[in-house]
């Protein structure tokens, strides 16, 4: 049986290496799409025509161009994909370092596996295909992998909307009134700010100023 897969994503040269990965098994037929609605739209017509896609490996992140389009996102694709083909098997292949974006794909938008572009990343992508074909199931160690990798920034949600807060010039006191209106713990001005001395422990940042800007290079505020 020939598996069908669809790699998805904005760079060439990613898609000719997941290809060569899966030219090594006469069991796969690999096709590419650049934008996330060009991979929407073959799988729905390989949907119509009965010979639907088997798995789909897409990054998260895609360049804009002079293109319109309507799905600009991995969680977008997913999302979209998840409702024509719910059985659809889904890695993710990204440089993402978000730990709580991370998260999100595993419980929210039910992947199969999420693979770190990176150093040895060839061969963390062949052993979650091969998790995913071979076992035929989700790997819960291949989660757990993703979530460890040393690249990752392991910052929850929270976490940002205290720095968003900052950012925007809230004072300890209106940051503890704000967190205590919507429920967020802790929230008193003491344990508030402990928690940012942790962040700045956590991203080496020598101030708040400094935290922001960090933040803000990594892209997750």
């Amino acid at each position: 049986m020939t598996n069908k897969v669809l790699v998805a994503d904005y760079f060439d040269c990613i898609s000719l290496s997941v290809k060569q990965i899966l030219e090594k098994s006469d069991v796969f037929e690999t096709n590419e799409a650049k934008y996330c609605d060009e991979a929407y739209l073959k799988i729905k017509r390989a949907i119509s025509d009965n010979i639907p896609y088997n798995l789909l490996i897409c990054d998260l992140n895609f360049k804009t161009d002079h293109k319109n389009t309507n799905l600009n996102s991995g969680e977008e694709l997913i999302s979209a994909i998840k409702k024509l083909q719910p059985d659809i098997k889904i890695i993710v292949f990204s440089d993402e370092v978000k730990s709580f974006r991370i998260k999100s794909l595993f419980k929210n938008y039910n992947i199969n596996s999420f693979v770190y572009k990176g150093r040895n990343s060839v061969i963390e992508l062949d052993k979650a295909i091969q998790a995913i074909f071979v076992e035929e199931i989700k790997n819960p160690s291949l989660e757990i992998e993703a979530l460890n990798h040393k690249s990752l920034v392991n910052i929850r949600e929270r976490d940002i909307s205290l720095i968003k807060l900052i950012s925007n010039g809230y004072t300890l006191s209106e940051i503890s009134k704000d967190f205590k209106k919507s429920g967020i713990n802790p929230n008193s001005e003491s344990s508030i700010e402990k928690w940012i001395n942790k962040l700045r422990i956590h991203l080496n940042a020598k101030n708040k100023v400094h935290l922001i800007a960090i933040t803000k290079d990594l892209g997750l505020i």
